[in-house]
């Protein structure tokens, strides 16, 4: 091995490059990286699977350096990135048991990078939330403060990467599980356009379209080499993204060619409150901006952010009511309440007390919020906002109260999804954690490129994050920016990515 190796110092092209030069084995990588996951798992529960021994047979019998990411140790997050044969539980007890019966398309793909998975990270049951506390395997935390959430639902791959335990990580992102944790963790997080990646075989629409599967990274370089590999259309699936024929790796090394005019907003889509520290966030990115040449303008989006909230929680009722229902078939018999946890439960009665109607009525406002940011993408190349409206929040914090968890239990056993609707509990309760992220949701439903970029952190040393949003297939112009402000981070901050002490 090489003198001075610190695995955690490199990004995955490092390692990659370092294994082609022969100054490291795989094996050595691969036991580096195992050394970190044992040393820090144990404080951050990041990785609830492990699978060294098939990781190691890998790096043993396959020496050559293949693929772009030869021989770099990977986590997969533990749903719909499913490995042939592997346990893969979506968070939830009811899954415990069930094993891939078929590696997953992205899967797949990732293998033709010559990445060696080793395990697999923790997220909320059935990815619903923007925290990671399951109840089948407890709080993931996060690596710059252990007493917060990384977010969710990419939460146990954002404390993997920011950790070192990994440079790269499985994520998807369906109402911002990727900008999320990567804002908590001080990560680089890109949702590409609809149809960029596939979702394929188990699923053509996931989330109806609104989620998209990429990963997390400390680099951006990393992120932009494995959407190169990740961009694929499948035959069966039910969007296509814009085409883009060339090379995001290479192209993030491209200079723009004119200076961008770009959009801001501090304000919630929602009315409600945003920390200090988060529009700090913003105004330092757009000071930087500026410095750049580029102009910018405080404008909010043309869209009705309580119209985006409503059509969103419709789609998530509705997909956990389907995810419920899907139970019955892994299990082989009739779901029961106490098979998920009671929120999971409730959330699913509300979806089934939505009408065929009401949920094609709200899709539609997906469509006119798309046609509306097309348009002001016409005039304005990217929309900045805060990624999330606060810092992470305490583990525990977004706990239910003693009242709410009485009312959803007593709701739950009465099988009252019509009752629950209407009295607004569930909603209300869905609403507040929106209120602490409100400003992803919108790209999930309109289809569009956006990305986390670390920008802050706060006086308590937690990060903060900034979000970009480009009109759909602009993804190549997200990696060109964020480049430019890594560079401009390194020159600033020393060189390369900040961890936790």
């Amino acid at each position: 091995m090489m003198k001075n190796f610190v695995y955690e110092k490199y990004d995955g092209l490092g390692l990659a490059e370092l294994i082609k030069r022969k100054e490291v084995t795989k094996l050595e990588v691969l036991e580096a990286a195992i050394e970190k996951i044992e040393q820090l798992n144990p404080k951050l529960n990041a990785v609830i699977h492990k699978m060294y021994d098939q990781a190691k047979n890998e790096a043993q019998v396959n020496t050559s350096a293949e693929g772009i990411f030869a021989g770099v140790p990977m986590l997969l997050k533990d749903i719909t990135q499913e490995i042939a044969g592997e346990p893969i539980t979506s968070g939830s007890k009811a899954f415990q048991n069930y094993k891939a019966k078929q590696d997953a398309t992205y899967t797949k793909l990732l293998r033709q990078t010559g990445a060696i998975f080793i395990g697999q990270t923790n997220v909320p049951e059935f990815a619903l939330m923007g925290i990671t506390e399951p109840l089948q395997y407890g709080p993931t935390r996060n690596p710059w403060n252990t007493d917060h959430t990384p977010g969710g639902s990419s939460g146990g791959s954002a404390s993997a990467v920011a950790s070192g335990m990994v440079p790269i990580a499985g994520a998807n992102d369906g109402g911002g599980s990727i900008r999320i944790p990567g804002a908590y963790c001080n990560l680089f997080g890109l949702k590409p356009t609809r149809g960029r990646t596939p979702t394929g075989p188990t699923f053509g629409r996931h989330w109806q379209g609104a989620s998209a599967d990429h990963v997390l990274t400390r680099t951006v370089r990393d992120s932009a080499a494995m959407l190169d590999v990740l961009s694929y259309h499948e035959k069966g699936a039910a969007f296509l993204a814009p085409p883009f024929t060339g090379s995001y790796l290479q192209a993030m090394y491209e200079p723009i060619k004119r200076p961008l005019t770009i959009a801001f907003s501090t304000q919630s889509p929602l009315g409600t409150t945003v920390d200090d520290e988060c529009k700090t966030a913003v105004i330092k990115a757009m000071q930087l901006l500026e410095d750049m040449g580029h102009h910018v303008e405080e404008i909010t989006a043309p869209v009705n952010g309580e119209t985006i909230a409503k059509s969103y929680l419709t789609m998530y009722f509705g997909e956990v009511a389907a995810t419920i229902a899907s139970l019955e078939n892994t299990l082989g018999r009739k779901v029961k309440m106490s098979d998920v946890e009671p929120t999971t439960w409730l959330l699913g009665l509300i979806g089934k007390s939505i009408s065929a109607q009401e949920f094609v009525l709200h899709l539609r406002e997906w469509d006119k919020a798309a046609f509306s940011m097309e348009k002001f993408h016409e005039k304005y190349d990217l929309y900045v906002t805060p990624t999330t409206a606060f810092p992470p929040a305490r583990i525990g914090e977004m706990k239910l109260s003693r009242t709410e968890d009485f009312l959803v239990k007593l709701v739950g056993r009465l099988n009252a999804g019509k009752l629950l609707k209407q009295t607004g509990v569930v909603q209300n309760i869905a609403e507040k954690n929106l209120e602490r992220t409100p400003f992803t949701q919108l790209a999930n439903l309109t289809g569009q490129p956006a990305m986390t970029v670390p920008m802050h952190f706060t006086k308590e040393g937690l990060p903060c994050g900034v979000q970009f949003m480009a009109a759909k297939g602009q993804e190549k112009l997200l990696f060109q920016l964020a480049s430019t402000m890594e560079e401009h981070s390194k020159k600033a901050n020393g060189d390369g990515p900040r961890l936790p002490v």
